[in-house]
């Protein structure tokens, strides 16, 4: 008996009918976003990335609940949990994070970029606003290391994946106070660091990536942005493993009524346990792995990470947006 291919049927249809439109999606809104790059002004930068956004989602041929979003119906305009778009064929859930880095976009500083991932329904954890304990390695290592274990345990078993010593080994972690131990801890490993100030989904996204030179990310980021990590993992064949952090009683009661366990590892199957599942990024700031929008007299040009689960294809899109027809004639290839 022939062993069907993974995805085949209606899991490619899914992505093959919408991979390239939600890579519109989030070419949209880090356009939008990018207007107000170094302004100083994050909620500026903010709100047309989400506007831009919830605006072409709404075009699509889906019907979409955003379980991943800019925070409850209450705190947020739109974009909110729970909220609908599109009135299509496609049953979806979203993860949105419009613009990840509002504060690195409005400074002008690196890595800002927009991020989307879909599922079928279900195929999104729903997780609380709080901060997760994280470590993601690339697939050569995916199912051979543990949360639980030393870092120093992890990051030998690391090594042993990618075939090279622990000395040579580039380990992403946060630049916050909380992380002062962990960092002692890697360095003293022997291992080196590279400190983020902001963006864990896009360092998630560089350790999956082959070449970028980045082996593992590591240390506590927010959890909605876990689940998005996990999205992409899944399509790059990376690891995620993930602990929910309850800092009080309230939050305790919310893990609770979300039936989220505050001692289990989650790992890239419980965070996106989808089986149709499609994942975009774009540049708004300039970036190691993706480059920001850059524009020009009439027009502007995106940087773009899209990517499908069942398909097994990643695709790095380099894109010309032609918003004035004066601007054809100074394009040249």
């Amino acid at each position: 008996m022939t062993k069907r291919p993974r995805g085949e049927g209606l899991t490619q249809s899914f992505e093959h009918a919408l991979v390239l439109p939600t890579a519109r999606v989030t070419e949209e809104a880090a356009l939008a976003a990018s207007r107000f790059m170094g302004l100083g002004d994050k909620n500026a930068v903010d709100g047309a990335g989400t506007e831009a956004m919830r605006e072409v989602l709404n075009t699509l041929d889906i019907r979409g609940t955003v379980v991943i979003g800019e925070g409850e119906m209450d705190e947020a305009p739109m974009l909110y949990i729970g909220e609908q778009v599109g009135s299509g064929q496609y049953e979806v859930d979203i993860a949105v994070d419009p613009v990840e880095g509002t504060v690195v976009t409005a400074k002008g500083l690196p890595n800002g970029l927009a991020v989307i991932a879909l599922s079928e329904r279900g195929g999104l954890m729903h997780a609380p606003d709080c901060y997760m304990e994280k470590l993601i390695v690339p697939p050569p290592a995916a199912g051979r290391v543990n949360l639980d274990w030393p870092v120093e345990a992890n990051l030998h078993v690391l090594a042993q994946a990618l075939d090279r010593d622990v000395e040579d080994l580039m380990i992403t972690i946060l630049d916050r106070e909380r992380h002062e131990g962990l960092i002692q801890r890697v360095r003293a490993a022997g291992a080196r660091v590279k400190l983020i100030g902001d963006g864990d989904v896009v360092a998630g996204l560089a350790v999956g990536v082959r070449g970028t030179g980045v082996h593992a990310l590591m240390g506590s980021g927010g959890a909605p942005e876990g689940v998005l990590s996990a999205a992409a993992c899944k399509c790059l064949g990376a690891e995620i493993q993930g602990r929910f952090i309850a800092e009080d009683d309230a939050m305790r009661e919310r893990f609770a009524a979300m039936g989220v366990d505050e001692h289990r590892i989650y790992k890239t199957a419980d965070l996106a346990p989808g089986e149709q599942m499609v994942f975009s990024a774009t540049g708004i700031t300039y970036g190691e792995l993706l480059s920001g929008v850059r524009r020009f007299a009439g027009g502007a040009r995106t940087h773009t990470l899209v990517m499908g689960y069942a398909t097994r294809v990643v695709r790095f899109l380099d894109s010309v947006h032609l918003e004035d027809d004066s601007a054809r004639v100074t394009i040249r290839v």
